[in-house]
């Protein structure tokens, strides 16, 4: 089977205990199904999450992230694994944006707990670091689930003043590291119980009042060619609108062949999404819009909220409740079995917050969201 040279560049590292860290290599045809080693790399990731998180919420099947592992026009991505006698124990992805200057990567480093304390992971992130600056990264971005399970912990306020972390073994390393903690992000979840629908239809009663210029328009994938250019720029505000904190996100640039090729990527991950928006009534202009997402063969699993965003100039009519209702409602009939939403939101984002606290979301768990400077 010949093999993609997106990472062959990079040679075999030799690591700390007998470990050693080499390029994953994709299959060259899109179309072709993950090898054995990503399905390992596949294995190990998600065992990470579960041992990090202590929930499934974020695994992923082999062949749902071989479509994420792949460069788009977007992003260069670059991924590794760690390897000992034979067997996958770690793994470590760099995903380089390309939007504004080029210069923005976010890092992510996976060891288990059975590899952990040998020096692997801090090996793997100065190369993963290295590999960044030869693509001429300038910014690091990486996100981090933090825990306190004896409640004893000093604790890491976020800069924007909302929110804080544990000082826990993951945040100390990070700052040993050169990583500055930037924002603090909320996990939330909404349980459906038998009361949940009646409340969503009360919420939706209310914010429609509020709303009265604005009509829902909703779709699955593919995006009907009519939404996409009002797609796009609803895609585009996300990156500007949203609060970053001191992260240096770049602004993303989308139209409606970026918004194509997404719902392709979505659909050859074998996801299905529910994108739901407000379109001003006497413009046609699409203002707000929510979307959600489960994987199509694992109904019984967490349906997933992505992006929420309501533009500047339409916020005060209530167009957040109105489109996460909507949305909420419609998804519910599609997928009964999911027996709930999850959904991130940074400590900052009280307006978002707000809404997701009314419809009943809860918080389940606090990220970091790490930068460092490269100089």
């Amino acid at each position: 089977m010949s093999i993609a040279t997106e990472n062959t560049e990079n040679m075999p590292i030799a690591l700390p205990a007998g470990a050693t860290l080499r390029p994953l290599e994709l299959p060259a045809r899109a179309d072709s199904g993950p090898t054995a080693v990503i399905r390992e790399y596949a294995e190990v990731r998600n065992r990470s999450i579960l041992e990090t998180t202590g929930r499934e919420d974020d695994f992923l099947t082999p062949e749902a992230l071989l479509t994420a592992l792949r460069s788009t026009a977007q992003r260069t991505k670059r991924q590794w694994y760690v390897e000992r006698d034979g067997a996958v124990i770690g793994c470590a992805a760099l995903d380089v944006s390309l939007d504004g200057t080029g210069d923005t990567a976010i890092m992510t480093v996976a060891v288990p707990k059975a590899a952990a304390g040998q020096g692997i992971g801090r090996a793997v992130y100065e190369h993963v670091e290295s590999a960044a600056r030869a693509l001429g990264v300038a910014r690091l971005q990486h996100w981090a689930e933090h825990h306190d399970d004896t409640g004893a912990l000093p604790v890491l306020d976020a800069p924007t003043g909302f929110g804080s972390i544990p000082a826990d073994r993951s945040a100390l390393f990070l700052e040993r590291s050169g990583f500055t903690l930037e924002q603090v992000e909320r996990a939330s979840a909404l349980v459906w119980s038998p009361e949940t629908e009646g409340h969503l239809r009360a919420l939706h009663a209310t914010a429609q009042r509020h709303a009265s210029d604005y009509r829902i328009v909703s779709w699955g994938l593919p995006t009907p060619a009519e939404h996409r250019d009002g797609y796009a720029w609803l895609k585009s505000r996300m990156s500007t609108d949203a609060p970053d904190a001191d992260l240096g996100t770049p602004e993303e640039i989308w139209d409606a062949a970026r918004v194509v090729e997404q719902d392709e990527r979505i659909l050859r991950r074998g996801w299905s999404a529910l994108v739901t928006a407000a379109q001003h009534i006497g413009t046609g202009e699409l203002c707000a819009f929510n979307e959600l997402s489960i994987a199509a063969d694992q109904m019984t699993t967490s349906t997933h909220q992505w992006d929420t965003l309501v533009l500047s100039e339409h916020r005060g009519h209530r167009l957040g409740m109105l489109v996460k209702t909507a949305g909420l409602l419609a998804w519910r009939e599609r997928y009964p079995e999911s027996p709930r939403v999850v959904t991130y939101n940074a400590e900052e984002n009280r307006p978002m917050l707000s809404i997701n606290e009314e419809i009943g979301f809860s918080p389940i768990a606090y990220e970091g969201a790490w930068k460092k400077e490269l100089a």
